[in-house]
This record gives C-alpha cells, structure tokens and sequence, in this order.
C-alpha cells in the first residue's frame, strides 16, 4: 500500500485552498515551536518566565486550532466531491457491486478516507518542511546535534514502512468483509418477506451473524497492529532523542556547551522527529480509507466511450461467453420471433448474462453478435432493448410516474394504453400513489406494473431484444399464467430472453437453454 496515493491528491484539488493553508499553519507552528524552545531553555537556565513565552504557547494553541479546522474543512469538501461521483456512477449504472456495497462505500468507505485528507496529507507536506527548518536551526546552534537528528531521523519513515506493510493485507481483509456484509445484509433486507415466508429468515440471521463475526475479527486485528504501530514510531523517536541527550549531557559535563544551550537543544531535537511520527500515525489509521479507497476508484474510474455497435437485428448469438468469474462458458442462438428461456439454477450467470448483454458488465471472456456483426454495448443498443430485472424497483410516487420511467417523456395517453395492455388498470388507477418499494400492491401486481414499462418501451421504442430476468418468479398459478399471457404478446416479432424455473414459461418457449448443455433445436417463429 502505497503512503502516498496521487489519484486521492487529484481528487483533493478542490481543496487546495484549505490544504495550504494547513501547511502555512503548520509551518508557522514549527517557527513557535523554534520559538518556544529557545524561551522556555533561557526561563529554565534564569529561573524567570518571560512574557513572550506565554504568547508563543497562546499562538501554538490557536494554530493547532485553525489547522485543525482548515484541515477538517478540507476533508469535507473532497469527501463530498467523491460522494457525488460514486453515486452518479451507481445511477449510470457503472459502479460495481450490488446496492449494499454501493451504500457501504458512500458511508463508511468515504467516511474512512477523513483521517488521510484531514490529518495524513497535511501531515506528508509539514513531514517534509518541518525538520529541515529544525536541523537548519540545530545546525547552526550546534552541528555534532544537527549530525545526531539527521542520521536518526530516517529511522521513523523506515519503521513506519515495516509496520505498514504488516498491516496491508489485515486492512484490505477489514474492507471485503465490511463489503461482503453490507452486500449480504441489504440482499436479506429487500427479501425479508420472502424468506420469513419459506422459513429461511433464522439461516440468514446466522450467516450475517457469522459475517460479522469475522468483520470483527479482522477490525480487532487491524487495531492491535495500528497500536503496535504508535509503540514503534514513539520508541524509534525516544531512543533517537536518548542519544542526542547523551551527547549533550557528556559535552555539558565537559564545559563545551553552555547550560542554555544544552537546555534548547534537548528541548528542539524532539521537534525535529514529531512531524514524522504524527505521519506515521496519520497513515496507520487512514489505512482503511487507503483501502476502501480501491473500491471508490473502480466506482467512479471513467468508462472508455466504446463505438457504436450495431442494433439488434436477427439472430442474437452468444459465443463462449463467460460474465463473471467461476461461470461456465456459454454459447447460444436467440433467433427472432422465438422465445429463448435459459433454465440455468440459481447463481449459474443468468443475471449476469443480462448484465453483459446491457452493457452493465464488461464480460470475462466471450462475444456478443447480432446479425452476424459483433455487438459493442452502448447507447444504441440499449434504446432497442426492453429489460425486466429480477426485483423491478417500484418508488414513491403514482402508477403513471413508475411506468414512464421506462420511457422518459412519454404521454399520457401512452402510459395508459401500456397500463390497460397488461391489466394493471384491472386493479389500481394510474392517479394512485404507491410507496417505497411498491407498498400497496401484491407481487403479482407489481410484476405487472414492471411489465406495463417494458410494454411501453415495445409502443414507443420498437425494441427487438427482450430481456426478462424471473418474469413469473413468487407469483401463484392463475397470475403466472396472466403474466405468461402477457410475455406471449409482448414477445411476438422480436429476440426474447426469459430466465425462468418456472414450467410454464419453460413449455412456452421455442428454444430451451440449460447450460451448460446445448439449446434444443428452436421451433417455429411466432408470427409478429
């Protein structure tokens, strides 16, 4: 893990104003400690106590207070700025990772990055400028001191590296599991319903117990080696200032260094190894953010605008396509006019497969074709695609709004001919508002209010590849067979793909996938 990471000091540019200003600070701040130390050596050698030293510990307090300040300012304005990235590349739907990873990196992961703007970044300039004006000052005070401070000081970035580099991995660790459980606990949350109704509720309250369980466990193991770590810098700087004290008692015994002098020289030499070790501090616990900071990169890292790919026209062929990791290759034709129903088990790539073919997901390895032509996702592809996700996200606001989102623009009249089309006006008003989540309706309801946005896309849009993720997935019989009704005709003339358990979707279609085994021979189109 490197101490300093350019891709987070880019992203604090907007806070340069406040940063130098934490420098200017910093640096004023050494000058009274530089100050202090030579008031504070002649009121111990004297025996009085000068007025200057009560307001050069006047000004150091109220410096340590405006670099604070500054310091924290600027953490909140880069924080923001990276809030605001992460969460406009979720809604482009770049960001990786399900919502609960998404929310756990706008929260604790942004939050983890405060300790690096707010005290580590300011901290690497003041490291670097500090102890040079403190050895420029023993130096001329007294160069056999000057020598002993500058042969020891790399002793505390040296060590701070070694501990650091302990830490790593145990940190990095702390961050996947803290991600895992995020993920893991907003999948349970949206499906509560579903699990307390087959009884699973108990298994998942475990498993999040044992997640959470090695969360703590890596936490606990990051802290004990960030506590090791302030032990290692603090003993490297007291053994370092030790010699100097030794050198210095030995020459004052001798009658070559004056009783003030001496005095000043003990008293500047920790100064010169403070910044250091505030440095060193500041890292070891920044390293989470450090950690979580991957994760923010790879949300927001810009997207290469790839060519325009061709529209979907005629046979959709997928060739040796792997969409995630750990998926068995698939190839297969999705020829028009025909159902394609994929009947792979739960967690086989379905909902990957979907994924890459919208353009959401950059595939493994493997090719998408349309017509012959290899497909390049984009803008134009995904206007001709209508998509049915697995879980339809249903907000507050009425019927008629959760069905134009579909179709940004769309009239009125339009949104009611998609709503009569697949029988959502037999049980609500397009006027009703719904809750968050579509509180209100039943699954079967939902499921075809989030078919009347695909029929909307079909009117206004024409698209030529349909994309149904678990169409029919909790519905009971009789609502199963209304919405299998419903795919028939939306499906009629163009490239469908539906994953489904489900049997009667399955006998529905022409052409049955169960990867990684072959499609049987398709059947006869479906005339538009």
């Amino acid at each position: 893990m490197r101490p300093f990471d350019p891709r987070l000091a880019r992203h604090a540019r907007g806070a340069r104003r406040y940063l130098a200003v934490c420098t200017g600070i910093g640096v004023l701040g050494a000058l009274c400690a530089i100050a202090q130390a030579r008031l504070l050596a002649e009121a111990l050698s004297t025996l009085t106590v000068p007025l200057a030293l009560l307001a050069v510990f006047a000004v150091r307090a109220l410096l340590a207070w405006a670099q604070e300040a500054a310091a924290h300012r600027a953490s909140a304005g880069v924080k923001a700025d990276l809030r605001r990235a992460v969460l406009a590349s979720a809604l482009s739907g770049s960001a990786p990772g399900p919502a609960g990873t998404v929310a756990a990196l706008v929260t604790r992961g942004v939050d983890a990055l405060d300790p690096y703007f707010s005290r580590y970044l300011p901290q690497v300039v003041l490291a670097a400028i500090v102890p040079v004006m403190v050895l420029a000052v023993l130096a001329v005070t007294d160069p056999a001191t000057a020598a002993i401070v500058a042969v020891t000081l790399p002793l505390i970035p040296v060590f701070g590296y070694l501990v650091g580099s302990c830490t790593e991995a145990r940190t990095a660790r702390q961050w996947r599991t803290l991600e895992r459980l995020a993920g893991h606990f907003a999948d349970v949350a949206g499906g509560l319903m579903t699990l307390k109704a087959f009884g699973r509720a108990r298994f998942q309250s475990e498993r999040i117990a044992k997640v959470s369980a090695e969360h703590r466990r890596a936490t606990m193991a990051s802290l004990r080696i960030a506590f090791c770590s302030a032990l290692v810098l603090e003993l490297a700087a007291t053994l370092s200032v030790a010699v100097v004290a030794v050198s210095v008692g030995l020459r004052l015994l001798e009658g070559n260094l004056s009783f003030g002098t001496a005095l000043f020289l003990l008293i500047l030499a920790p100064e010169a190894y403070l910044p250091l070790r505030q440095a060193g501090a500041h890292f070891h616990a920044a390293q989470e953010g450090l950690a979580a900071a991957e994760s923010v990169f790879a949300a927001i890292a810009p997207v290469p605008a790839a060519a325009p790919g061709p529209v979907p026209d005629g046979i959709v062929g997928v060739r040796g396509l792997v969409a995630r990791e750990g998926l068995a290759p698939v190839t297969f034709d999705a020829p028009p006019g025909v159902i394609t129903a994929l009947t792979a088990p739960s967690g086989g790539g379905k909902s990957s497969l979907f994924a890459v073919l919208l353009g959401l997901l950059p595939p493994v390895e493997g090719s998408v074709r349309a017509g012959g032509a290899e497909v390049v996702p984009g803008d134009a592809w995904r206007r001709r695609v209508a998509w049915l996700p697995q879980h339809p996200h249903l907000f507050t606001g009425t019927v008629a709004e959760n069905i134009a989102v579909a179709v940004p623009g769309a009239s009125a009249a339009a949104v009611r001919d998609a709503a009569g089309l697949t029988g959502v006006l037999e049980f609500t008003t397009l006027e009703t508002v719904l809750g968050a989540g579509g509180h209100g309706l039943s699954a079967g309801q939902r499921q075809r209010l989030a078919l009347a946005r695909v029929a909307l896309r079909c009117a206004l849009l024409d698209p030529v590849l349909l994309l149904l993720d678990e169409p029919t997935a909790h519905l009971d019989v009789a609502t199963e067979l209304d919405v299998a009704d419903l795919i028939d005709r939306l499906a009629a003339g163009r490239t469908t793909l539906v994953a489904t358990h489900r049997r009667a979707l399955v006998e529905r279609a022409g052409n049955v996938l169960a990867w990684p085994s072959a499609p049987v021979a398709p059947r006869e189109p479906v005339p538009a």
